[in-house]
């Protein structure tokens, strides 16, 4: 770790914060999770889902998982009180979910969940979208990360980091056979190109850790791919 990160990252841990992850369970979630867990710059991460998991390895006492009825979020204001930091890694697959039920997750409830945090003292949000989001698109995933960030936009949080990658590269949990066929067609690509179309999952957790303790007025930090590999230099302790 850089001396410079080293002392935001101690600075940052002395204001006493909490935080909230939605999404954790996700590729890009349990690789926040192990950045905050490394660096533990909060006294307390509440990990919100809808049903408890088995973490491993243990993140550490500070975190603690509350379960949500995503559809009755107004029911759940607790498991977001208080926060004054609240991630977003939260999102599934059309394929999944079909369309009603991709919509439903990946912008219904990401901005339910924002206006809740808004309103129970959230004052820093961040949330992964896509390197492509555009609300005027046609195309169904395009089109809902974009309103996902004009939702947010217009919600006033102090501080609003919006992570947009490219293809995310990772080892999933759970297969998908197309994504895995178009990461193995796109290896070359990426190692000859490595910060133009994808992305490691690992490099999107920690790059919302380094944006978190960075100082700066700025109420609205967008980040492209190219950007998210360049945040990581600051903490240089690689996986």
């Amino acid at each position: 770790m850089s001396e410079d990160f080293q002392n935001k990252v101690k600075q940052y841990k002395e204001m006493g914060k909490t935080a909230f992850i939605i999404g954790y369970t996700g590729e890009c979630g349990k690789e926040l999770v192990k950045a905050l867990s490394k660096n533990k710059i909060f006294s307390k991460v509440v990990l919100i889902g809808r049903r408890k998991v088995e973490i491993s390895p243990d993140p550490g006492p500070e975190f603690e998982q509350k379960v949500v009825d995503y559809d009755k979020l107004e029911e759940y204001t607790e498991a977001f009180q208080g926060n004054q930091v609240g991630y977003c890694c939260l999102g599934t697959t059309r394929h999944k979910a079909g369309k009603e039920g991709f919509i439903k997750v990946d912008r219904d409830y990401v901005l339910k969940s924002a206006e809740i945090a808004k309103s129970t003292g959230c004052q820093h949000f961040s949330v992964v979208t896509a390197s492509t989001s555009d609300k005027n698109s046609m195309f169904l995933y395009v089109k809902t990360k974009g309103e996902v960030e004009e939702g947010l936009k217009g919600m006033g949080f102090d501080k609003l980091s919006i992570f947009r990658p490219a293809m995310l590269l990772c080892d999933r949990s759970e297969s998908r056979l197309g994504e895995t066929f178009a990461r193995a067609c796109f290896k070359p690509w990426a190692y000859l190109f490595p910060t133009v179309g994808s992305v490691p999952t690992s490099y999107v957790g920690r790059a919302m850790v380094v944006d978190t303790v960075m100082p700066g007025d700025d109420k609205i930090r967008t980040y492209s791919n190219a950007e998210i590999h360049g945040l990581i230099k600051q903490d240089n302790n690689q996986d």
